[in-house]
């Protein structure tokens, strides 16, 4: 892993940025305070209490345990002795070193980012602490350890709560020593539990939603019934039937109507009797069945963008001349990112003349600058209070900071003298908000000999970052790599492999959505190399394994990720009236196998007995938490390929809950087995790459079933019945 900051550099700059909360400018503790920031990540009370200053959001996915628990292992407490809380906007100290200047959580990165900034900040934590307890005592601070939270050594022994007042008072060290691996208590420990489960249980857990402020207005959006339409004029005079309902406003950028009442219900009963004329000259008109065709006529062309860098003619060459051809063409609607957690902030006025945001903000830096552009407010008077968020799945971080944008436009045009909750309703999310791109794959495999010749394969879809704030960064040469993401970077060694792309226009918003291109990519490489292996009369997995023989780390990581899997699903040996598929992928420097095994046929009623798993993240911090988001990003997964998908009609989105977009339920898999790879290498993502592989798994054991190989999604749309 390339960290873009040093141990040594990391330490300075946060000495010199450190916000000290309860410390006198001279470093010392305030009279009558009792915690002290000794670095930017870490605050120590004087009862021993630790807490870590978590700069990555917690939407389920378990960073505020991991962070927390690299902390509390350097530091020499226990996981009961540590605590957390979210950090401010500050990206000069919170960034996300992978995202540049930018702090925000996605992409899978939180371990993989800030694994050894944390582990650095536990252990400056713990030196300083020890130095202090070494001067009271007047002993060599070599001699002295912290176990359980007590400083120990020379005879002596106290709380580290005793030392804090004098820690407050140093200068951080520059480069302090890093518990070996093989002195860790809790990296890596599967007793480790998640800190935020208790309170996510007995109710205490504060989610954005739960944010009632004293005195606060509701306000909820009237949208046009397609996106593009803009505010033409509006009539709310049947809206004063509703008790509680205060005034309607269109938004100063037109693009909806804000309706403020004193609560939740009374606004959404208001906004259903508000009267809107929309002027929908520049809204989406198309359907879904007119994207799909854009699409495909796309993949009739040739490529616009050569995203392998190889000859396309010479691919075509040898698939024609290869002694057998398999291809295939793909098509992968709308998907909506559907959290339990329907979207909502809160904004507030701040004695100072600044606001407050109270959000589940997954990448506080863009509404931060957003807020301080509508409030004409410097940085600094613009404060961002991050709680606890029930899901996302990518769709709380946009390129605009969209609801985050509607709420300071519903509040900007008020007295500012109330609070104002933004509230979006399900119905809202969907048929508003922002969705998976629609994507067409067509793929051609020339096999000679058993053998891939050539792999011609073209990519056409709706880009997600061009014509956002994010297209400088992350598009090159035209080349949209969300786009195309595990096709032609991915660890299998394919001869003659040309991968193109096609850009279509955008159909709604679109939005990286959990796993992001991986979603598609993966379904298309791991069922095609199971076609080519059914063409080849080879085994699945063996013909997998030819492809990932090069001495490669990805290759070696990749294969025995597979021949794991392959062993603990006991593959090849399905009990009778069971039947087996297979896929391997990497996503965000992870590497996972999967088998799903099922029972049925699609014509009576497909079951999903077991997926087995088989995950190398690198060092697995909390192995409870990395159990727990393989099997969620399983079940997201299968559960959107087996019935999910947005529908256009005439612009219009056609779902609208989860009755027409259906989750998976717990009873649609019967049984997950997680199995974790133990391993040195540097930490990197889980939220995310247990998605990609799972349905293809499930379309191969579909095929090997039934000789069915469903291409066009979702699953039930082409005759697959799930009992």
């Amino acid at each position: 892993m390339t960290m873009k900051v040093s141990r040594r550099g990391f330490l300075a700059s946060a000495s010199a940025a450190v916000l000290v909360l309860g410390v006198r400018p001279d470093g010392a503790l305030a009279a009558g305070e009792t915690d002290a920031m000794l670095n930017p990540f870490v605050k120590v009370a004087s009862d021993g209490q630790v807490t870590g200053i978590v700069k990555h959001f917690e939407k389920g996915q378990g960073p505020a345990t991991g962070l927390s628990t690299l902390i509390a292992e350097e530091l020499g407490v226990s996981i009961e002795q540590i605590t957390y809380e979210f950090a401010p906007s500050n990206p000069e100290i919170y960034a996300n070193t992978f995202f540049g200047g930018f702090q925000g959580t996605g992409g899978s990165t939180a371990m993989a980012n800030s694994f050894m900034q944390y582990r650095q900040a536990g252990a400056a934590a713990r030196e300083l602490l020890i130095k202090a307890a070494a001067d009271a005592w007047g002993v060599d601070a070599s001699g002295l350890k912290i176990v359980e939270g007590i400083v120990t050594g020379g005879g002596k022994t106290a709380p580290i709560g005793d030392f804090v007042a004098a820690a407050s008072t140093m200068e951080a060290p520059a480069d302090p020593p890093l518990t070996p691996p093989s002195e860790w208590r809790l990296i890596g420990n599967p007793d480790v539990r998640r800190l935020d489960s208790p309170i996510k249980t007995n109710g205490k857990a504060m989610f954005a939603m739960d944010l009632h402020l004293p005195n606060q207005m509701v306000a909820v959006i009237s949208r046009a019934p397609s996106r593009g339409g803009l505010v033409a004029g509006f009539d709310d005079s049947a809206c004063s039937e509703v008790k509680g309902f205060i005034r309607a406003a269109t938004l100063p950028n037109k693009a909806g109507v804000a309706v403020y009442a004193e609560d939740t219900w009374a606004a959404f009963q208001a906004r259903d009797l508000l009267s809107v004329d929309w002027d929908m000259s520049a809204a989406e008109t198309r359907s879904s069945d007119e994207i799909k065709s854009e699409i495909m006529a796309a993949l009739d062309e040739a490529p616009t963008y050569n995203v392998s860098k190889t000859d396309h003619a010479a691919t075509k060459s040898a698939v024609d001349g290869a002694e057998t051809v398999v291809e295939q063409t793909f098509y992968f609607p709308l998907l909506a990112h559907a959290p339990m957690e329907p979207l909502n902030c809160t904004i507030e006025a701040n004695a100072d003349g600044g606001v407050t945001l109270h959000d589940g903000c997954q990448a506080p830096t863009g509404p931060h600058m957003a807020l301080s552009q509508i409030f004409e407010l410097p940085m600094e008077k613009v404060r961002i209070n991050t709680m606890l968020a029930g899901g996302s799945f990518g769709r709380r971080a946009t390129p605009d900071a969209d609801y985050q944008v509607e709420a300071a436009l519903a509040f900007v045009i008020t007295d500012r003298k109330r609070p104002v909750k933004l509230v979006w309703s399900r119905e809202d999310d969907m048929r508003s908000g922002y969705y998976r791109p629609a994507v067409g794959h067509r793929v051609r495999v020339g096999l000679t000999g058993g053998k891939i010749v050539g792999w011609d394969h073209h990519v056409a879809g709706q880009s997600i970052m061009k014509g956002t704030a994010f297209e400088a960064m992350a598009v090159r040469d035209g080349i949209d790599h969300s786009s195309v993401e595990g096709t032609a970077d991915g660890p299998y060694q394919i001869p003659g492999m040309f991968v193109g792309l096609t850009d279509t226009p955008k159909a709604t918003s679109t939005l990286w959505w959990r796993s992001v291109g991986h979603t598609h990519t993966a379904y298309v490489m791991e069922v095609m190399m199971d076609q080519a292996a059914k063409a080849a009369s080879a085994d699945p997995v063996e013909f997998r394994l030819a492809y990932l023989s090069g001495e490669g780390d990805d290759q070696k990581r990749k294969a025995n990720v597979l021949r794991l899997v392959a062993e603990k699903a006991n593959w090849g040996n399905a009990p009778e009236g069971r039947y087996q598929g297979v896929a391997v992928h990497k996503s965000f420097g992870t590497y996972v196998a999967e088998i799903a095994e099922i029972s049925g046929n699609p014509d009576d009623g497909i079951v999903i007995e077991n997926v087995t798993c088989v995950v190398d993240c690198g060092i697995p911090v909390n192995p409870d938490v990395i159990k727990a988001q393989m099997e969620g990003g399983i079940g997201y997964g299968i559960g959107h390929v087996m019935r999910d998908q947005i529908t256009l009609a005439g612009g219009e989105v056609e779902q609208y809950n989860f009755p027409d977009y259906e989750p998976l339920r717990i009873s649609d898999i019967r049984g997950i087995d997680v199995h974790i790879v133990k391993s040195e290498a540097a930490p990197s993502g889980v939220g995310e790459p247990g998605t990609p592989p799972s349905a293809p798994a499930l379309a191969n054991a579909i095929a090997a079933a039934s000789g069915v190989m469903v291409a066009s999604l979702p699953m039930e749309e082409e005759g697959v019945y799930f009992a």
